[in-house]
């Protein structure tokens, strides 16, 4: 079983593209929709995604906040677009930029198609209590608001928030 300790946080400015060292597109969906979750009917998001050459089918606990169990497994690309077309909600389009600061390694996921405007940072850490070196690019932390996790854009992309959702 895999557990994933991640934090987020939403991006300010273009400071990070410099120390950007690779971008892979990626398309991803999911079978299962933020209701069937939020009334309790499933207990794990189910994500497909294409990440440039390779495609993911990817089970993550629902927890709310830094701490989740996920399990990710391979599988072949024809497969991943067929499962594409099964999604439920909208298709999350982004590009995910690899960004190197101190010693860690952000993934900066810039939204493209109906969430477009959008830009996030993740760091993955290898505990919760773990001490990490906040670039000057780094804006307010989202770890704990649902409306910034993939599946909840898929349902309701940023393109439909208010300004003050935004904010």
């Amino acid at each position: 079983m895999g557990i994933e300790i991640e934090r987020k946080f939403l991006v300010q400015g273009e400071g990070w593209r410099a120390a950007a060292v690779k971008s892979v597109r990626m398309a991803q969906g999911y079978i299962n929709d933020m209701a069937a979750l939020r009334e309790g009917r499933q207990n794990a998001s189910v994500r497909v995604r294409i990440a440039g050459e390779q495609a993911f089918l990817n089970l993550k606990s629902r927890e709310l906040g830094h701490t989740r169990q996920e399990f990710d497994y391979p599988v072949p690309v024809a497969d991943a677009e067929a499962l594409l077309a099964l999604c439920v909600g909208g298709r999350i389009d982004k590009v995910r930029h690899y960004v190197a600061h101190a010693g860690h390694t952000w993934e900066v996921d810039e939204f493209a198609g109906e969430n477009a405007g959008l830009v996030v940072a993740e760091l993955e850490l290898a505990d919760a209590g773990e001490a990490f070196a906040r670039p000057a690019w780094l804006g307010r932390e989202v770890t704990d608001e649902l409306r910034y996790y993939n599946l909840a854009l898929a349902e309701r992309p940023y393109s439909r928030w208010r300004a003050e959702e935004k904010a």
